[in-house]
């Protein structure tokens, strides 16, 4: 029974060791997937961008000391520039095209193959990264561009960063460093093309027709003045036309009373008035 007992509790240990094994590699194993060098940055086809080469350090026990990065043969680039790098030296290396590219109006039969940064100091250290960055134009216009690049580290091992899966869903174990292009009409939004409302026509419209459900804001505010300036209108010509009655009204009195005024003072007037003489009496005769 005993004997029993210490098997099944060799067999749980056992068990547990293996889960933690499994449970620490599914940890690490992501981490270590993803330490590998990429390009940043975004590129617009037919164009100059600039890009970095991002190299993680993924050794304990060894720093990186230097990067060759291999440009892509099949898409040959006729400007490459480098920056400095604080500790780093970096060399261009050349070679010669079967057909010659035109840039510029200058046609180019020798472009840039390859470019190395080696460490003049300490280099990379473990936990840390550094960026790499490389000026390249001019671009293809659309598609993407594939940089094989040699990563070398302290202790004299080199790991080959130059798979490109298939399926873009899988990862390979070491993938090359891939940068996208994206088309130049699709980098730049496209001008807005929509022609701006008439607001002179909608103006008029509201005007003539009034203010309606449809009218846009615009229209409202600019026939609201015209509304303003037609019931002025149409209060000041009352106005007018009542002034001018009143003023024809006293000019028509005075005319009037200019004309009744002589004949009154003729009537008046004692002087003018007619003597009357006494009728003549029965005539007296003397005897």
């Amino acid at each position: 029974m005993f004997k029993n007992t210490r098997v099944l509790r060799g067999s749980a240990a056992r068990f547990g060791l293996g889960a933690t094994a499994a449970l620490v590699l599914a940890v690490a194993l992501p981490g270590v997937a993803q330490a590998h060098v990429t390009v940043q940055g975004e590129a617009k086809g037919g164009g100059f961008s600039v890009v970095a080469f991002r190299v993680p350090n993924e050794r304990d026990d060894a720093s990186t000391t230097r990067l060759r990065v291999i440009l892509p043969r099949d898409h040959p680039i006729g400007s490459v520039q480098t920056t400095a790098v604080p500790g780093w030296k970096v060399t261009t290396a050349t070679r010669k095209l079967d057909k010659p590219i035109e840039m510029f109006g200058e046609k180019l039969d020798s472009v840039v193959s390859r470019v190395t940064w080696t460490a003049t100091g300490g280099g990379i250290k473990p936990g840390q990264f550094q960026d790499f960055d490389l000026s390249l134009g001019q671009l293809p216009e659309s598609g993407k561009l594939v940089f094989s690049t040699l990563q070398t580290y302290s202790s004299g091992e080199q790991v080959n960063w130059n798979e490109v899966s298939a399926d873009p869903s899988v990862e390979p174990e070491h993938p090359a460093p891939v940068l996208e292009i994206t088309p130049a009409a699709a980098a730049e939004p496209a001008p807005n093309t929509t022609a701006a409302p008439d607001t002179t026509t909608d103006t008029t419209a509201g005007t003539t027709a009034g203010t309606t459900a449809g009218t846009t804001a615009g229209t409202t505010a600019s026939s609201t003045p015209a509304s303003g300036t037609a019931d002025e209108t149409s209060l000041t010509l009352p106005v007018v036309l009542s002034g001018a009655a009143l003023a024809l009204s006293v000019f028509a009195m005075v005319l009037a009373w200019r004309r009744r005024g002589p004949v009154e003072a003729l009537a008046s007037d004692p002087a003018s008035e007619p003597v009357s003489e006494p009728a003549p009496g029965p005539e007296r005769v003397e005897v």
